[in-house]
């Protein structure tokens, strides 16, 4: 079992009474989406204004309704390949808002080292999405992988709260990128290696 997995479990089982109060309350899977969404968009600003160890503490929370809403679906019944498309979609875009929150830090600091390490991070983590996105528009499962979104976060988190930003970045340039390549090479064996 992966450490996404795993945390995942753990969530539905300690979130699914809040999920059952939100549905008792009306409260639809897309506004859990919608909200989760402005709230990361929100922590983007803080990190901009250079509240690095705070920022890493809200995305904690923030991240919170990226399964309440799937939670919520369920156990209304109503889930939707829509809302599905919506919750990926402004996952990707919720990830773009907290790198950009740490390039205007980092622009203002003047730090280019840095602005490079964000900009690679981005780019691999739109990849492995992208990868994935891409391989079941072929029919083909592709969850495999180093660093999935919650790994990303985390190692995000870890480095914000703990001081070690340009570490947490390194690690997430390569590896996020060795996972878009490691994907790849996924779809390649389970296309009969290029023959399908």
């Amino acid at each position: 079992m992966t450490f996404n997995d795993t945390v995942r479990r753990w969530a539905t089982r300690a979130f699914q009474p809040l999920a059952a109060v939100l549905a008792s309350w009306g409260i639809s899977a897309n506004a859990l989406t919608l909200l989760g969404f402005f709230l990361t968009a929100g922590v983007g600003v803080v990190l901009a204004l250079g509240q690095l160890r705070l920022g890493g503490v809200l995305i904690v929370f923030s991240t919170m309704f990226d399964g309440l809403d799937g939670l919520v679906a369920r156990t209304t019944g109503r889930t939707s390949r829509f809302g599905a498309f919506l919750d990926s979609t402004l996952d990707r875009y919720a990830e773009i808002a907290l790198f950009f929150g740490l390039f205007v830090h980092y622009m203002n600091q003047q730090k280019h080292l840095d602005t490079i390490l964000i900009f690679a991070a981005l780019a691999g983590s739109l990849m492995v999405s992208y990868a994935k996105a891409r391989a079941e528009g072929l029919d083909i499962e592709c969850k495999e992988g180093l660093l999935t979104r919650l790994e990303r976060l985390a190692i995000l988190v870890i480095g914000l709260v703990s001081g070690q930003v340009r570490l947490a970045l390194w690690i997430l340039a390569v590896l996020a990128n060795l996972t878009a390549v490691q994907r790849m090479y996924v779809v390649w064996q389970k296309t009969g290696r290029g023959q399908v």
